[in-house]
């Protein structure tokens, strides 16, 4: 857990961490105490908001343009994050959040849940289905969260109770919050809605809340996911029925919102429509009561409705040169292991966001990162721009970006065949049962779909990850560990990348990339 607190810390968390053995014990009393009499104590409840300047430059006048940055101290986190150990352990133990949230839970990501989503929506087109995706947006979901039907979920829906739900009663109840602008703060304010800002507790709380949304969308036939607040939903759509499942559908989410105390922002929820490869332009979207996109961002990733990724792969590229440039003015100052560090937490991070949704990208659209990586590798080895890449890549270690993409791809299939997943992945993967004995079913195969088109079927998870899969040698597929997969795997891509018989023997990949 990160050393971070307010205000009301007695101590500098830093501090806290360097005398915590000396501590340790009374801390220890303190959760203890705390849990078994089920009461949350009342001086951990204070928060302190500190508003920021979203952008600079905005009007400062105009309360509108602050986001509010609360603050609390860092010994109830700790009580929070032991409370949070044994709440997730039911919750997973039991199967009792929904399969398709993946908002702050382990193995979970914004990523796996793009490879899903974007893998529905690549089918579906491929299969000649017009589809729909609505990014619902909600006004302040986690400020206006009631106590009294949070508590109800906790109780009847994953079966807290006693003296646990008791702890929860306190740890929500009682709670509140000073405003600190420069050197003035303003009296404490009771904070009566919402789960607390800055919290380890309050996403998985507000995961909890929102369970039975989860319900209704599953039993309206609509593809769903939560990540949190956020809420993609998908459908399939034709011009016969006119909208109506979708109509349904928005009814039934603002109705439930409403009587939750939540509510939709209209004005941020977008809509984006995807048509069949052959068949653009042949369902009419332009009444649809939404804020319709050709371009809307999900999850930190931008989705084009030609589903080509090329506004996405246009922000990636132009983040990462921008980054470039201001890296070239630490090019004196810093020695060279510590630029490589820099551009790798800068550069090949951007690269390397949510990579797997490139996958079979076209090559115009791959060249363009590439071109990223190939100015990151000239500028740290201070390389001519006339000088072939090739070497240059091989000699730093650094796989391609096609190969990235490829080794991201095929670690989310590792995992989901070897480890704790989520189940959204893995039901994407079959594995390969010959109908007879063959030396094959020993390779460890999966079973590829019949799709249609290359930019549509092709670059789907469930098309692409088991092509990849197969096409591995059997030592890599028995590789005992993530992280020796995660050797053989770079190993084998170097190869592939930079054959030996090129370079000099010297060229063997190491881990770093």
């Amino acid at each position: 857990m990160k050393p971070s607190g307010s205000l009301e810390d007695s101590l500098p968390p830093i501090l806290l961490r360097d005398i915590l053995p000396a501590v340790a014990p009374a801390v220890l009393d303190i959760v203890n105490s705390s849990f078994s009499s089920g009461v949350f104590p009342a001086a951990f409840k204070i928060a302190v908001v500190q508003p920021l300047l979203k952008k600079p430059g905005l009007d400062q006048s105009d309360c509108a343009n602050y986001r509010p940055i609360s603050k609390l101290p860092l010994i109830p986190k700790v009580v929070e994050k032991l409370a949070l150990t044994q709440l997730t352990s039911h919750l997973d133990d039991n199967g009792l959040l929904d399969p398709f949230q993946s908002g702050f839970r382990c193995n979970y990501s914004t990523e796996s849940a793009h490879i899903r989503v974007l893998n529905d929506i690549l089918i579906l087109t491929d299969s000649g289905s017009h589809v729909l995706l609505l990014l619902l947006d909600l006004t302040a979901a986690f400020d206006t969260v009631d106590h009294t039907i949070l508590l109800h979920r906790l109780e009847f829906w994953v079966g807290v109770t006693g003296t646990a739900l008791e702890w929860f009663k306190s740890y929500l109840n009682g709670r509140c919050f000073s405003v600190l602008v420069g050197d003035c703060s303003s009296p404490n304010v009771p904070l009566l809605w919402g789960v607390p800002q800055d919290s380890i507790l309050g996403p998985l709380l507000f995961s909890i809340y929102i369970l039975p949304l989860g319900k209704i969308l599953a039993s309206l036939g609509v593809n769903y996911h939560f990540y949190a607040d956020d809420c993609p939903i998908y459908l399939q759509i034709n011009q016969h029925h006119s909208f109506s499942m979708m109509s349904e559908c928005l009814s039934q989410v603002r109705s439930w919102l409403s009587q939750n105390c939540l509510r939709l922002n209209d004005s941020k929820s977008d809509a984006i429509h995807f048509s069949p490869t052959k068949m653009k332009g042949a369902l009419d979207v332009s009444t649809l009561p939404l804020n319709l996109k050709s371009c809307a961002t999900s999850l930190g990733v931008k989705l084009d409705s030609d589903l080509s990724m090329s506004s996405q792969v246009n922000a990636t590229v132009k983040s990462c040169f921008f980054q470039l440039r201001r890296i070239t003015r630490l090019k004196s100052i810093l020695k060279r292991p510590d630029l490589e560090s820099v551009i790798h937490a800068f550069i090949t991070s951007g690269l390397d966001y949510a990579n797997s949704v490139l996958i079979g990208i076209n090559a115009s659209a791959l060249s363009k990162l590439q071109k990223v990586q190939n100015a990151a590798a000239r500028f740290l080895t201070n390389s001519d721009r006339r000088m072939h890449i090739t070497p240059i890549l091989a000699d730093l270690h650094w796989l391609p970006v096609k190969f990235r993409i490829n080794f991201k791809v095929l670690l989310y299939v590792y995992k989901a065949l070897y480890c704790p997943s989520p189940s959204y992945l893995t039901d994407l993967l079959t594995p390969y049962v010959p109908t007879c004995a063959l030396r094959s079913a020993d390779h460890l195969l999966l079973v590829v779909l019949k799709v249609r088109y290359k930019s549509r079927g092709e670059r789907a998870f469930s098309y692409a990850a088991p092509k990849l899969w197969n096409s591995l040698p059997l030592r890599v597929h028995l590789a005992p560990s993530v992280s020796s997969f995660k050797s053989a795997l770079k190993t084998y891509f170097f190869s592939i990348a930079f054959p030996r018989d090129t370079f000099q023997d010297n060229l063997a990949p190491d881990l770093s990339f």
